[in-house]
């Protein structure tokens, strides 16, 4: 079962009130979109965004008891703006970003997106645009692996890994999620009981740029004052130090211009408890803003 990273935290930043227009760019399996509608009803309004139709058709579920208060999207939210145009929604009271992958796509083996469950290595939020990652790979150099792995997943040994993935892929293409985590683990030289799997960098370096997820996001968050009303606020979850690093700087460069107020001078972490509870929650971060 997913369970919401942060959610109280983020209730709280949010500052949700009745008859309010919220706009969740990540509704994924709706459980942040859930207690926010529960706080603008009467009379308020959940506008959710999702590239993922799956995360759509789950969202739709779980939200059932609440139909007619909200409306679901399937677009990337670095398409907000034409998303809110197209709808006739001209401003909103808050807006959530709830980055990365959700516990349901981990799960969801025919997805790609883990290295634990053997499934084709397609990895794209989107099925319906652009090629699966195994055949993206197949036209890539092992440079351009290799500064992939370093730059978006941060791996020490991105070079054996690219190496191992262009040799690998000649011999015959990788089109399952457990060969290339395999190939990840002989290359970086992996010994069962070490604290963290090589494979996890590499696969997250690697959904992040089929995804294109930094640079959708950097679009994003620029784009969020224009629709946002005075006082309303903007909250984002980040998963990855890259991510968190967009929003930090973007936040900052708002501020400087008078366009938004930052609310947290470092960014909110889970709490001990949340963590083991919900491992998942372990690397979050919680940053937020207030529109001028």
């Amino acid at each position: 079962m997913h369970k919401s990273v942060l959610l109280n935290e983020t209730l709280e930043y949010l500052s949700c009130k009745k008859k309010q227009t919220i706009l969740d760019c990540t509704i994924g399996g709706a459980g942040h979109a859930e207690k926010i509608l529960e706080s603008i009803l009467p009379g308020g309004k959940l506008i959710g965004i999702d590239a993922d139709k799956l995360a759509l058709e789950t969202a739709r579920r779980n939200l059932k008891s609440f139909e007619g208060a909200f409306e679901l999207v399937n677009e990337n939210y670095r398409n907000l703006d034409k998303v809110l145009t197209t709808i006739g929604i001209g401003s909103v009271d808050a807006v959530l970003f709830d980055l990365g992958t959700s516990s349901f796509q981990l799960d969801e083996a025919s997805r790609g997106f883990s290295f634990l469950k053997e499934g084709p290595l397609d990895m794209r939020m989107d099925r319906e645009r652009g090629m699966p990652l195994w055949q993206v790979l197949r036209k890539k150099s092992e440079a351009e692996i290799g500064a992939v792995i370093r730059d978006l997943g941060q791996e020490r040994y991105w070079r054996r890994i690219a190496k191992a993935i262009v040799t690998e892929n000649r011999i015959s293409p990788i089109k399952d999620t457990l060969r290339l985590a395999g190939i990840v683990r002989d290359a970086a030289r992996y010994r069962p009981g070490s604290r963290i799997d090589p494979a996890t960098r590499t696969f997250q370096a690697l959904r992040i740029f089929i995804n294109d997820e930094l640079n959708a996001l950097k679009e994003a968050l620029l784009k969020v004052p224009k629709f946002l009303n005075s006082g309303g606020r903007i909250v984002v979850i980040s998963f990855h130090s890259l991510e968190d690093r967009i929003v930090k700087h973007t936040f900052k460069a708002e501020a400087s211009e008078k366009v938004l107020r930052i609310l947290t001078k470092r960014p909110i972490r889970p709490s001990e408890t949340e963590t083991i509870n919900n491992p998942r929650s372990r690397s979050s971060k919680l940053r937020a803003a207030e529109r001028v």
